[in-house]
């Protein structure tokens, strides 16, 4: 039986990844330490989600309680395991929250990743690296595209923006917020690993990952906690941008499965922008919509004018490159349907 290793294994990707490949008959170590707890309070912990797993794969799945700043309990856990793939989605994943814990931040993000590339680097040099990015990498970049407005949503005036931001895309001189610039290390760092040591990883730069196992709140996790607003009633807080900006959103499952396809078929220091593309791109005012379509409730909000600091007014992922060297990939659950399954999950925890 193979071994992954999942960092961050309790959150929305790590927790889908754990379950994607346990039925596909691997052994999954999660390491986790419900550190989303400490960054956001109750509403971020994801306790629920390790007793979720560990309910549902058995002895298929052993949990680790441990902090990827601890560089050598990393290393030593490597050491251990020798896993055949690792998976790292663990992080600290809010940008306005980076500013307020800059040390815990960078820590986590850019040191954390340092700390379990140089791992497998002594430890299984050979097994493929996943890392989870964020297309913040990109900076307030993506704002300085032609934009037009429409009815409901802002999108690209140049055509050559049609079907989304390419990898290409400059990640330098640009605002990204402090998490942007932690994750932004890391990310090159991955790559780095990758073209100097020759270590197979990639970098997932992902738009808005979600799903129905999302803990969501109002710092990170866009239609989680918009759904959980609906249904509560609480008043959702639209920033700037008039509620039009725009968000491409992939299923946690479709992320799963892309990485199973890298893992099958590694490569050497990639990097991919995962999202939902145009099709499963919504505006915070259309996102009201469809969430009001399933939960039967109207959504509760208030507009401030004053945009989030490097805020992107208008992200869609463009997954030409995704679909050309994996063509057996691609999305597969569309953004309604993603909306309702948070909306039945979150109406059975309420």
């Amino acid at each position: 039986m193979k071994n992954l290793l999942v960092t961050g294994s309790s959150g929305l990707i790590g927790s889908e990844v754990s379950l994607y490949f346990a039925q596909q008959g691997w052994k999954i170590h999660g390491l986790d330490n419900n550190q989303r707890a400490v960054f956001f309070g109750k509403q971020g912990d994801t306790r629920w989600n390790q007793g979720r797993l560990a309910a549902a794969l058995g002895n298929q799945f052993e949990h680790h309680e441990l902090d990827i700043r601890d560089r050598k309990g990393v290393l030593d856990l490597l050491n251990n395991l020798k896993p055949d793939a690792v998976v790292h989605t663990a992080a600290q994943p809010s940008h306005d929250r980076a500013a307020a814990i800059p040390f815990d931040d960078f820590d986590t993000n850019a040191v954390g990743t340092l700390n379990l590339l140089e791992a497998v680097r002594q430890a299984c040099p050979e097994s493929p690296f996943v890392h989870m990015s964020t297309n913040k990498v990109y900076g307030d970049r993506p704002n300085s595209i032609a934009l037009t407005e429409l009815e409901t949503r802002w999108d690209y005036a140049d055509p050559a923006f049609e079907d989304g931001i390419t990898e290409e895309f400059s990640i330098d001189q640009s605002k990204h917020s402090l998490f942007g610039a932690s994750k932004v290390a890391a990310d090159v760092m991955v790559q780095e690993y990758g073209r100097y040591f020759g270590i197979p990883t990639c970098c997932l730069r992902g738009g808005c990952l979600t799903g129905p196992n999302h803990s969501g709140v109002e710092l990170h996790g866009f239609l989680s906690y918009l759904v959980k607003c609906n249904l509560e009633g609480i008043e959702y807080k639209v920033f700037g941008y008039k509620g039009k900006q725009v968000r491409d959103n992939i299923h946690s499952y479709d992320v799963a499965n892309f990485i199973n396809a890298f893992i099958t078929t590694p490569r050497i220091a990639e990097v991919y922008n995962i999202g939902g593309g145009r099709n499963n791109s919504c505006s915070i005012l259309e996102a009201f919509k469809v969430a009001e379509k399933f939960s039967g409730k109207s959504q509760v909000y208030t507009y401030v004018d004053q945009n989030r600091i490097g805020d992107h007014i208008c992200y869609i992922s463009n997954l030409d490159k995704m679909r050309l060297h994996y063509p057996g990939w691609d999305i597969t659950v569309s953004l309604e349907e993603t909306i309702r399954q948070i909306v039945e999950a979150q109406s059975k925890r309420v």
